[in-house]
């Protein structure tokens, strides 16, 4: 094999690697919804 097909056959199969793991990542895992609060202090309001 070529090395210029070497090389495109290794990005193609990394980048489909990476496209499958994004596609289960965003299909598969659900994140948790929790309330933030964030405290603000006083100096900070008063600019």
């Amino acid at each position: 094999m070529p090395t210029l097909t070497r090389l495109v056959v290794i990005v193609a199969v990394t980048v489909g690697v990476i496209y499958g793991a994004l596609y289960a990542l965003a299909n598969y895992v659900e994140p948790n919804p929790r309330e933030m609060i964030f405290r603000i202090p006083p100096e900070r309001l008063n600019r």
